[in-house]
């Protein structure tokens, strides 16, 4: 296993955006995950639950988006999702509008390479900002990504580029509806990982936290709600960061009152120093001896602090010499000293950021922490790993992001909403997430301090009525009664040197990406979400009624196609609810959309009323009903069409008609379908009726991938 090629000790994010400095991959034979842990897998978990569970590892990269890195592999929410959204023009959300040719569709990194002679793993970092993440959200159509990020966004990678994601993936748990915070950069993302919430600016009552203004930290005044690493702290749970001499500015810990002053106060024996990322980028380029000189400053002032302070330091600021990280972390586990929470924080070159690192080089970095946890049995058995990215970048994804609803004040800010931000990767690597399965639930950044919570019994305060509200927290994902056995994984390919950073381009032929085929086992949801419309003709609207027979509350969003609406609408839904949609002349088309995969499709004229379709899950047995009604003057002739699934006495085409003042029930079986259903109603001789309803029934245990 190589080790990275470093940068110069404390060169800052800043500096590193523009040296562009890359990394070393790996090249071992047979699996890409680490002999230890390939060990490891083949013994059964503890049993216990979350008491089974003594330390959890937070590693945090940067900048990827899930279609970016995911969207080609098999059984997830990817490029072959049926439930990908509709565009206003009619395209589909994967045909972004923009570019020379009018559209930019998905397209491989690979290709563009291999057409420009670059290398696949050092393209260039896009827009990532508060306004370019919004102008590419666009109030919710999520169409205006070309024109916020230009048409590189819609680059990706699959197995072959990036072998050792891939195996992670098919050996433990990912999660495909895990979204950043909000849609912006990567400090105010990293303020929810570490206190799950995101405040104002020092100093202001109305500018929020949003941006990376914290990044000048010689003169920020630093963010003054606390952190959860201080509320650990205060309940005597044991936490670290890990990190180096180059952190790239990502432990945002150092952005907290509490810890700069404590850092102000062991760097006054060094100099005139007014934070930590100033006084390592002060050691870059001086001679060794100097080095040791001004380290060795420090340690006096480390040492001169009150206990209470300098544990904070030795807790959230220490930093380790270049190339150190996971060697910190094996040593403190050689020494029975490794945390209850450890929040990892790898130098830019490990980081993963496209304009300063490499798929390659955090997949090395994250194969020596693995190794580090999985050569020790009784901790590898005992720990979790959550690693995820701060944000996407600027690249694309094709899930429109959860909105709060506009009278939820604090999570808006200057008539924007803060959250959420697009999907990322997340990946929960421990003995009780082993099998490659995949998780739909909805997460976001404050799912893992929610983790946390429910695992310590230490509460976060800040985190919003609103994102517990729709994000989970991360609890589902495990399987604490049994794991699958991992797939042989290939073999991997070593990672060429760093030459430049480039910005692939889409091809002239541009086609839709064909995912992996197959399925793969699915974790339950705690959502059983369900909707049916009634149109008022005289009135001229449509009545929504929504439903929810699971235990948490489902996030659905509301696209309207005939200017119902200026804009899609957001519900978060327990138990039932209903809303009235007014419409602007004869026809509406409206499109509801839940997760892992639910839709409901309204289409039709005010000429058809008196004919309606209502639907009613039923968990036992897995039963769609639908109750076809006819309070019209003529007899209609229904016919219910399946679009996917083989669903025995389903998977034919139905026709039912009923005369005037007639109802019947169509019971609708997804039982050989693992819960799956997807069929339109339709009406023979009308001016578009449709009705098309497609998701999962949950029965509160494992199922498959749609």
């Amino acid at each position: 296993m190589s080790a990275s090629p470093q940068p110069p000790s404390g060169v800052s994010r800043r500096r590193l955006f523009q040296l562009g400095a890359g990394g070393a991959g790996l090249a071992v034979a047979g699996s890409l995950l680490p002999p230890s842990v390939q060990q490891a897998l083949a013994s059964p978990p503890r049993r216990g639950g979350l008491k089974a569970i003594k330390h959890v590892v937070v590693l945090v990269q940067e900048n990827r988006s899930f279609d970016h890195y995911y969207g080609t592999l098999r059984g997830v929410r990817g490029f072959g999702d049926r439930n990908a959204i509709r565009l206003r023009d009619g395209h589909v959300v994967f045909e972004q509008p923009g570019g020379p040719a009018g559209r930019v569709l998905p397209f491989s990194v690979r290709k563009a390479a291999q057409e420009a002679s670059k290398d696949l793993q050092y393209i260039g970092d896009l827009d990532h900002s508060w306004n370019g993440g919004h102008k590419a959200w666009n109030d919710g159509w999520n169409d205006g990504w070309i024109g916020a990020k230009t048409p590189a966004t819609m680059a990706y990678y699959d197995r072959t580029d990036l072998p050792f994601h891939y195996e992670l993936a098919d050996t433990f748990t990912i999660c495909d509806a895990y979204h950043c915070a909000l849609p912006s950069s990567t400090s105010p993302n990293r303020n929810y990982l570490v206190s799950g919430y995101t405040g104002y600016e020092p100093g202001s009552s109305t500018r929020r936290a949003i941006d990376n203004a914290a990044y000048s930290e010689d003169t920020h005044a630093g963010y003054s709600w606390t952190t959860y690493a201080e509320q650990l702290q205060r309940a005597g749970r044991s936490w670290k960061v890990y990190q180096e001499w180059d952190n790239y500015q990502d432990n945002n810990l150092e952005f907290y009152v509490t810890f700069k002053q404590v850092a102000r106060k062991a760097l006054a024996a060094a100099g005139d120093f007014k934070s930590m990322d100033s006084f390592y980028g002060k050691l870059d380029g001086l001679p060794a001896a100097e080095q040791d000189a001004l380290l060795a400053k420090l340690e006096q002032g480390v040492a001169a602090l009150p206990a209470a302070d300098r544990e904070l330091y030795e807790r959230g600021l220490r930093r380790g010499r270049p190339h150190s990280l996971a060697d910190s972390l094996r040593a403190d586990i050689a020494a029975g000293t490794l945390p209850e929470v450890s929040y990892l924080v790898p130098s830019a070159a490990d980081s993963e950021h496209p304009g300063a690192s490499s798929p390659a080089a955090s997949a090395t970095i994250t194969y020596q922490v693995l190794d580090a946890i999985a050569s020790n049995r009784d901790i590898w058995d005992s720990t979790v790993v959550l690693l995820t990215f701060d944000e996407n970048d600027g690249f694309f994804d094709h899930v429109p992001a959860p909105c709060p609803p506009e009278e939820v004040n604090d999570e808006y800010y200057n008539g924007l909403p803060i959250g959420f931000g697009a999907r990322v990767p997340m990946m929960v690597v421990s003995p009780w997430t082993v099998g490659g399965y995949v998780s739909s639930e909805v997460f976001d950044h404050t799912s893992v301090t929610r983790f946390l919570e429910t695992w310590t019994g230490v509460r976060a305060p800040d985190i919003s009525a609103w994102r517990r509200t729709v994000s989970g927290d991360l609890t589902g994902v495990f399987d604490f009664d049994r794991t699958r056995r991992p797939q042989v994984p290939p073999r991997p390919a070593p990672a060429p040197a760093f030459t430049s950073r480039w910005r692939p381009t889409p091809p002239a032929d541009q086609k839709l990406p064909e995912p992996e085929r197959g399925r793969r086992p699915a974790r339950p949801l705690p959502y059983q979400p369900d909707a049916s419309a009634r149109l008022d003709a005289a009135k001229r609207t449509l009545t929504l009624d929504l439903a929810n027979g699971g235990q948490s509350s489902v996030h659905l969003q509301l696209f309207p196609y005939s200017g119902e609406l200026p804009k899609p609408k957001h519900y978060d839904v327990s138990g039932r609810r209903s809303d009235t949609i007014a419409l602007k002349g004869d026809r509406y088309d409206l499109t509801l959309i839940g997760p892992n995969g639910f839709r409901r499709e309204f289409a039709g004229t005010t000429a058809t009323a008196g004919t309606e379709v209502t639907s009613r899950i039923r968990g036992t047995g897995r039963m769609l009903d639908l109750e076809l009604t006819n309070h019209g003057e003529q007899s209609v002739t229904f016919k219910l069409t399946p679009n996917a699934y083989g669903l025995g006495c389903s998977d034919r085409e139905r026709t039912i008609t009923l005369k005037p003042g007639r109802d019947r029930t169509v019971h609708w079986s997804t039982s050989s379908a693992d819960g799956w259903y997807d069929v339109t109603v339709t009406i023979e001789g009308s001016d578009g009726f449709s009705r098309r309803l497609a998701g999962h029934i949950e029965n509160g245990r494992e199922s498959v991938s749609g």
